[in-house]
């Protein structure tokens, strides 16, 4: 690899302030430089001081100039019990540890440096500091057979980039950026930068009050969304948004939008950026290309002040192969599985975690609570578990060996899974885990205790690709289709499931959601307005790609702007008031949320009208005043006169219809309350008479009970 001998930018390289804490009394010290590259040996595992520093506050990097500190000073944050820990696998805090950390040492402020290269003969600093000297700032090994290399170097702060030059144990020489650097430089170029992630934050409250938004009996609609492609200047459309920039944006349009989440496809340094940042290999660096971590605070700290969560997408199932990352990381195979059969992906060209090594689970595990911690995250979308379950996942006969019992469940990486929720949800009860898992691996959203792997929440992708083939049909076909959509029914309350219409749905030729749906241009805005009510009214929580929700026209094309021009047709502005009227009747209507994942809350009330391709079904919530009718008509055939049965007498009002003229709809709308009849029906005592709009949604509530039984309750009540 060549070196990294181009300078940073002035904002990285300056002495700009950095975090430090005293750890002794000031003492007259000279500096001792290095001009010529040392011999490099291996060196002596030498003891090291156990003190730790913290970074609290900011001050001046103040070089101190014929000191007697070494090059490289014998300094560490590591106790013994960081080190039992860590070899245990129990460390979830490494990145106190870890990494590049500005510190105060013997009155001089320099960088503490820790890497785990238990297989390596030598290892080092090199940079921007020392011209990328391979043997000036070598590090020193620790006598506890633990394979961290540390030292302090004196003098240099936040904005430096560096990276470990390692010799390992085979000859072989090798440049690694920091596996725990808070900072890289821009891609192309890959080396570490020392930075740090103090931030003031001021979303207290949200914080304090987290739960009453992320809890599992609360509304729970995710924008999802790719950072480079949301928006771009129409000045500069091959400049990135920054973090900042989009705080003035995007919150407000996911606010206006009423989604109650916003989920970010993964944000962790990546070098290809056609990955969409799913092969990382910065895991605890946020992506430059946006700006600083504390750009991205900003951004996540003003989403908390509209009172909406932030997700980010988390990537524990593999990782590239790039020179300068975790492959090969000190000459052996360190992070990834040795056996190429568990430690190879075949579809995606990288490697697998070895689940089984207890500094490989803690480096992990760390790894999300640093997100929860550092960043106020509110949730982790796990990414690809179910190819982390199987040992057979993509691989053919003899590709694949089986587990200690003869199955091809991966044991070990079940035991990390369960680990991680586990340890999440006990540091940060209030968050969310969420699951992209396809399979019928069962218990993925059940507590470890009962045995389930502990997420809160999992994709319900069958339930999409059920819709999704239904939804293709032409109308006139749908009657002979209809158990597509009445099937998950079967199995909606076996998870806690969450409805996704993501990212992987507009891309490699699968179309736009508007392009999937059949028909001229009328029916297919249409289509679209009633999947979304179907989505919503469904059991489950909801998720909805960047784009979908004014009904993008094209593919998902990750090197440029949505179109956002498409607003200026009332046909796809339609769709986004249409979208916007749903999240807030969603957040507003308690059926919709309070029982999403309990049979109770969900009723069918016509499932086999076939022939009209109709289906009614009831939503209810913990006070049965609130229960929702809904009726879908599948077909552009309009009945004027349609009956169906509602589970109390009273009045019924339509409290939203896909249909409405202010949506591109035809207008066909139920005004008027509806009085019921004492007409049995559906099984029902009581129904009503409904106007079912063309390829269209009506949802009804009781608004006025009758009088006789008003009367009733008035007396019960004296």
């Amino acid at each position: 690899m060549a070196k990294q001998t181009i300078k940073p930018d002035a904002a990285q390289t300056g002495h700009v302030p950095v975090n430090a804490k005293k750890e002794t009394k000031p003492k007259a010290v000279t500096k001792e430089t290095t001009s010529k590259t040392e011999e490099i040996k291996a060196p002596k595992k030498s003891a090291v001081a156990k003190t730790t520093a913290t970074v609290k506050k900011s001050k001046p990097l103040e070089i101190i100039e014929n000191n007697e500190l070494k090059s490289v000073e014998a300094y560490s944050r590591f106790t013994d019990f960081d080190i039992d820990l860590f070899k245990s696998g129990k460390h979830f805090k490494l990145y106190e540890k870890f990494g590049s950390h500005v510190v105060e040492h013997k009155a001089v402020v320099g960088t503490y440096f820790a890497v785990w290269a238990p297989n390596a003969q030598y290892v080092a600093v090199i940079g921007n500091f020392n011209g990328w000297n391979k043997g000036s700032h070598s590090l020193n090994y620790r006598w506890d057979a633990s394979g961290i290399w540390e030292g302090f170097i004196p003098n240099i702060g936040v904005g430096e980039t560096y990276k470990y030059y390692i010799k390992s144990s085979t000859g072989e020489d090798l440049e690694k950026s920091d596996p725990f650097a808070l900072r890289w430089e821009l891609p192309p170029r890959t080396a570490s930068i020392v930075a740090d992630t103090f931030y003031e934050w001021k979303d207290q409250d949200w914080m304090a009050n987290r739960y009453q938004y992320t809890a599992l009996d609360k509304p729970y609609s995710v924008y999802e969304m790719h950072l480079g492609s949301w928006a771009r200047s129409p000045e500069s459309p091959e400049e990135f948004l920054s973090y900042r920039q989009l705080a003035d944006t995007l919150v407000p349009y996911v606010k206006e939008m009423g989604f109650t989440h916003v989920e970010f496809m993964p944000l962790m340094e990546h070098p290809y950026y056609p990955s969409w940042g799913y092969q990382i290999t910065g895991f605890f660096a946020a992506s430059c290309r946006y700006g600083t971590p504390q750009d991205l605070m900003f951004l996540i700290e003003k989403f908390h002040e509209a009172g909406i969560g932030v997700i980010l997408d988390w990537v524990p199932s593999h990782f590239p192969g790039d020179a300068h990352g975790l492959y090969n990381f000190d000459g052996t195979h360190l992070y990834e599985h040795a056996d190429l059969k568990k430690g190879f992906h075949p579809d995606w060209k990288s490697y697998i975690f070895n689940y089984g090594r207890n500094e490989v689970r803690a480096f992990l595990i760390s790894n999300a609570l640093f997100w929860l911690e550092r960043y106020h995250i509110d949730g982790l979308r796990v990414d690809a578990v179910a190819s982390m379950l199987y040992l057979d996942y993509s691989r053919n006969h003899g590709e694949w060996d089986p587990n200690e019992f003869g199955g091809n469940e991966n044991l070990e990486a079940i035991s990390f899974l369960k680990e991680f929720n586990a340890t999440v949800y006990s540091n940060f009860p209030d968050v969310q885990t969420i699951a992209e898992e396809s399979t019928s691996f069962t218990g993925v959203s059940r507590p470890v205790y009962t045995g389930g792997l502990g997420f809160g929440m999992k994709w319900m992708m069958g339930w999409m690709h059920d819709t999704l083939d239904y939804f293709a049909h032409d109308p006139i076909h749908r009657k002979y289709h209809q158990n597509q959509l009445t099937f998950s029914m079967v199995y909606a309350f076996t998870e806690n499931f969450m409805l996704p219409f993501s990212h992987d749905e507009v891309v490699y030729g699968k179309g736009s959601m508007l392009n999937k749906m059949p028909g001229d241009d009328w029916q297919k805005f249409a289509n679209l307005r009633l999947l979304y009510s179907f989505m919503y009214t469904h059991p489950g929580t909801k998720l909805l790609f960047m784009g979908s929700e004014f009904g993008q026209v094209a593919e998902w094309n990750y090197q440029k702007s949505l179109d956002w021009h498409l607003l200026e047709h009332a046909s796809h502005n339609g769709i986004k008031e249409a979208v916007k009227a749903i999240n807030n009747l969603y957040k507003s209507e308690p059926a919709l949320y309070e029982k999403a994942f309990d049979w109770n809350g969900f009723e069918w009330i016509d499932a086999a009208n076939m022939d009209d391709s109709v289906i009614v079904y009831m939503r209810k919530g913990v006070d049965r005043d609130n229960d929702l009718v809904i009726v879908l008509n599948m077909t552009p055939v309009v009945h004027h006169d349609y009956r169906i049965g509602v589970p109390a007498a009273g009045q019924w009002q339509e409290v939203f219809n896909s249909d409405a003229e202010r949506f591109w709809g035809t207008g066909l709308i139920n005004f008027d309350p509806i009085t019921t009849e004492e007409k049995y029906w559906h099984g029902k005592d009581n129904s009503i008479i409904v106007k079912t709009p063309p390829l269209g949604a009506a949802i009804f509530k009781r608004v006025t009970a009758p009088a006789s039984t008003e009367t009733k309750k008035s007396k019960k009540l004296k």
